[in-house]
Formats: C-alpha cells, sequence, structure tokens
C-alpha cells in the first residue's frame, strides 16, 4: 500500500517561498503521477499542479503559472512544490495525491496525503 505524508508547510508573508515535499513510502513513486491540489476553508477542492511518471507536468489553474514549480527526485520517492511569491489567496491546505501514470482530475487519484497547511499572511 502506497502511502504519502506532506511536509513544509507554514506561515509566510506575502512574497515569500515555501517548499512542499510529498514523501512516499510502501512503493516506489517512479510508475505513478504525482497531483497537488488544495483546499481553502469554505472553498471547494482545486488541483494546482501535477508531474506524471515520466516527468511531464500539467498546470490545472492558472492562478500559479510562474509562480509554482512541482519536481520529482525518484531517488528521494519525494515531489517537490515549490511556492514562490505567495499571496494571501494562496492560503489552504496542501495535498499530494498518486494515480498510475497519468495526470488527471483530483477525483481519479487513488492514493492520498493528509495534508499541509499553508498560510500567507503579513
Amino acid at each position: 500500500q502506497l502511502q504519502l505524508v506532506e511536509s513544509g508547510g507554514g506561515l509566510v508573508q506575502p512574497g515569500g517561498s515555501l517548499r512542499l515535499s510529498c514523501a512516499g513510502s510502501g512503493r516506489t513513486l517512479d510508475y505513478y503521477a504525482i497531483g497537488w491540489f488544495r483546499q481553502a476553508p469554505g472553498k471547494e477542492r482545486e488541483g494546482v499542479q501535477c508531474i506524471d511518471s515520466s516527468g511531464g507536468t500539467t498546470n490545472y489553474v492558472d492562478s500559479v503559472k510562474g509562480r509554482f514549480t512541482i519536481s520529482r527526485d525518484n531517488a528521494k520517492n519525494t515531489v517537490y512544490l515549490q511556492l514562490s511569491s505567495l499571496k494571501p489567496e494562496d492560503t489552504a491546505v496542501y495535498y499530494c495525491a498518486a494515480r498510475s501514470y497519468f495526470c488527471a482530475g483530483y477525483s481519479h487519484f487513488d492514493y492520498w496525503g493528509q495534508g499541509t497547511q499553508v498560510t500567507v499572511s503579513s
């Protein structure tokens, strides 16, 4: 059974940066697409970015283009989401999720982490 654990969230000022990590255990992540999703209070969960098993990336939402970057290190069985130029509207719980090989909408992901809180505030 694949398990995912997110880390790296926290409180950051507007314009700041964070790097979120999604560490896999139980199985290698080599054959999985990993997506990052977020959910703000009172809002629906939305996709942020995804990286497929070959390293191709998908951007789910225009508001993070040029500010967020997804990457993977298969040797460490970890996927990262670099958050830069953060805005208050980026405040949310960020989740990573896995599905076989290819990126897709969030309802198609099979394994989920517990989430990490990102708060952008001065």
